[in-house]
C-alpha cells in the first residue's frame, strides 16, 4: 500500500505541471506515454518492440498522433500512411512465413489505433481549455471512486466476472452517481457552453464509457493471461493500466462537449 501511494504521489507531481502546462511539453509527454502503452500491449501478444511489427506499429502511432490543427492535409496524410501501414503489415505475413501472422496484423493494426488516438487526445483536449481535461479527470476518478465505495459497502451482483470478477452493478451505479458531482461542482467556476441538463446526461456516458474503458483493458489482460500491462508504476501496474479508462473518455469528451 505505501509503495502504491508513494508511486502515486511521484506520479501525479510529475503529470500534473505537464497537464497545467500543456502545449508543446504535453504533446511530448503524451507521445512518450503512448510508446509506453504500445510497448506494453505488443509485448502482451509476445511481439517485441524493437521487431519489425514494432517499429512500424511505433511509426503509425507518431503519424496519427499528429494535431489535427496542422491542416487539413493532416487527415490525408494519416489515412494514406494507415493504408500503407496495413499493407505492410500483411506483406510482412508472408515474408516471416505466417510466423507473423493475419490476426497479429489485425491486432497491430487496432493498437495503433487504441493507443494512438487515446493519446493525442490526451494533448488534443487540453489545447481546447484547462477545464475540458480537468473535467475528463475528475470524471474518471469520482466515477472510480464511487465504484469502489459503493461496490466495498453495497456490491453484490457481479457487472461482469469472466472478465473483471471484484465490479460490481452495484459499483457500476454508484459511479455514474458520484461522476455528476463533477459537472454540478465545475458548472460553479466554468461556462461550458452548453446546457446543464446536456452536460449531466453527457457527464453520465462519459462515466459508464470509462468504466467500460477499465473493462476493456481486463479484457486484454485475461485474454492474454497477464495479470498488470507493465511494470513501471510500482503498485500500480502500467501505462494502460492507468489511462485505460481515459482512452476512451477523452475522444468522447471532443466529440460531444467540444466538437458539439
Amino acid at each position: 500500500m505505501k509503495v502504491r501511494t508513494l508511486t502515486a504521489i511521484i506520479a501525479l507531481i510529475i503529470f500534473l505541471p505537464i497537464l497545467l502546462k500543456g502545449g508543446f511539453i504535453l504533446m511530448l509527454f503524451s507521445y512518450l506515454l503512448a510508446f509506453i502503452g504500445l510497448k506494453e500491449l505488443l509485448n502482451m501478444n509476445m511481439i517485441k518492440f524493437m521487431s519489425i511489427p514494432g517499429l512500424i506499429c511505433a511509426l503509425g502511432i507518431l503519424i496519427i498522433m499528429l494535431p489535427q490543427d496542422a491542416g487539413t492535409w493532416v487527415d490525408n496524410f494519416q489515412l494514406k500512411s494507415l493504408i500503407a501501414i496495413s499493407f505492410i503489415l500483411l506483406s510482412y505475413t508472408v515474408l516471416s512465413k505466417n510466423r507473423f501472422s493475419f490476426m497479429d496484423a489485425a491486432f497491430c493494426l487496432m493498437a495503433v489505433a487504441y493507443v494512438g488516438i487515446g493519446f493525442m487526445y490526451l494533448y488534443a483536449t487540453r489545447s481546447e481549455g484547462l477545464h475540458y481535461i480537468l473535467y475528463a479527470f475528475l470524471v474518471v476518478w469520482l466515477t472510480d471512486t464511487g465504484a469502489y465505495i459503493f461496490g466495498r459497502l453495497m456490491g453484490k451482483h457481479k457487472l461482469w466476472p469472466v472478465i473483471s470478477p471484484n465490479k460490481t452493478i452495484e459499483g457500476f451505479i454508484g459511479g455514474l452517481i458520484c461522476s455528476l458531482l463533477v459537472p454540478i461542482i465545475m458548472l460553479i467556476f466554468v461556462d461550458f457552453n452548453i446546457a446543464v441538463w446536456l452536460l449531466l446526461i453527457w457527464t453520465v456516458v462519459l462515466s459508464a464509457f470509462g468504466q467500460l474503458g477499465d473493462l476493456v483493458e481486463s479484457g486484454f489482460k485475461r485474454h492474454f493471461g497477464v495479470k498488470d500491462s507493465g511494470r513501471i508504476l510500482p503498485g500500480h501496474g502500467g501505462i494502460l493500466d492507468r489511462f485505460d479508462s481515459f482512452m476512451f473518455v477523452l475522444p468522447l469528451v471532443n466529440i460531444l462537449l467540444i466538437q458539439a
